[in-house]
């Protein structure tokens, strides 16, 4: 039989957004920001709270819609090595409302939902207010968790993507005042 730690596969996303660097970035540290992207779609974010620091954790509330049953899971992302403007590296788990670590089978979720999964978060100035960014989340058993994730985290860069470009505009708009 194979040894569980061999099958296991990471999740590698890569975005290039039309976003100079520290805007990508605030998209991770900005709380208001951060609400208008996380969770895939037709998910929400009502509540977001960041301490991005080493030995920081963050708090992130994801509702579901009414056809999903409607309730709210919860996120923590404690940082272990932040390089500003270029990495960030977090472990995630879900939580309860106060920020304390659950198991996901708790909540219902599938037995192949990770606990204390490691996720990368790197920023590359490409120059011309372009960013690439890229997000890893690892140790993955395949399987259909790790199907939704994907798709989960697909939504929520597309998400972020139409986010930052209102506020570009928006940046844009006011910086001509």
């Amino acid at each position: 039989m194979a040894d569980v730690k061999s099958i296991k596969q990471d999740l590698v996303f890569t975005r290039i957004f039309n976003a100079p660097v520290g805007l990508v970035w605030r998209a991770w540290a900005d709380p208001e920001i951060l609400m208008q992207w996380w969770g895939p779609d037709m998910f929400t974010c009502p509540s977001a709270v960041v301490d991005l620091r080493v030995g920081g954790k963050s708090i992130l509330c994801m509702h579901a819609p009414k056809e999903f049953g409607g309730q709210d899971f919860y996120s923590t992302w404690a940082y272990t090595k932040i390089i500003p403007l270029e990495r960030i590296e977090l472990i995630h788990n879900l939580a309860d409302k106060d920020g304390n670590n659950i198991d996901p089978s708790s909540i219902g979720m599938p037995a192949d939902f990770p606990q204390d999964q490691l996720q990368v978060i790197t920023f590359k100035d490409l120059g011309d207010s372009k960013t690439e960014l890229t997000v890893t989340e690892y140790g993955w058993l395949p399987g259909k968790m790790m199907q939704m994730a994907k798709l989960g985290m697909e939504q929520c860069l597309a998400k972020m993507e139409r986010a930052l470009g209102n506020i570009s505009t928006d940046f844009q708009l006011n910086s001509k005042h």
